[in-house]
């Protein structure tokens, strides 16, 4: 099941009241929200990576709850969250390639593989560690696939 409350808070609270830029510092609401949503899955992910390399015991609640995180995260609507004119170079604190618009369906695909593969993950990462470690690689491959085509260099 979706964590609907998580995934709304994420959002309105990087949202606000505006999905525009801020007027304290020019950065796009759209442009924050997706950090927030990237920081979820990063956070989801150090549980579950921490689990899966023995650095933490397994539990599976705890899996679980991470999982169903990254699904939640995973199940937001692109389009809202990439919107024309955040661009890296063109919006602040953007690492968005061009690609993304010049290939919108393109990006939509492979936002529509990281949600399958979370919600393999969200099932599996409660049962035992074993499955857990299974479905974690095609989330990460997935991952690094969109960051790699859709994902510019580091802003200087």
């Amino acid at each position: 099941m979706m964590r609907l409350p998580l995934l709304a808070a994420v959002l309105a609270t990087a949202l606000g009241p505006a999905p525009f830029a801020t007027a304290q510092d020019n950065v796009p609401a759209s442009v924050k929200a997706r950090h927030h949503v990237m920081q979820v899955n990063g956070y989801a992910m150090g549980i579950l990576g921490a689990m899966a390399k023995g650095e933490a015991d397994y539990d599976a609640a705890m899996a679980a709850s991470a999982a169903k995180n990254i699904h939640a995260m995973a199940m937001t609507d692109p389009v809202s969250l990439w919107t024309p004119g955040t661009e890296q170079g063109a919006s602040p604190d953007s690492r968005a390639k061009p690609e993304i618009w010049s290939d919108m369906e393109g990006f939509k695909a492979a936002f529509a593989d990281f949600e399958q593969a979370s919600a393999k993950l969200a099932e599996a990462a409660g049962t035992d560690l074993e499955a857990m470690k299974a479905a974690m690689g095609p989330v990460g491959k997935g991952c690094g696939d969109c960051h790699e085509k859709f994902r510019g260099p580091k802003n200087e």
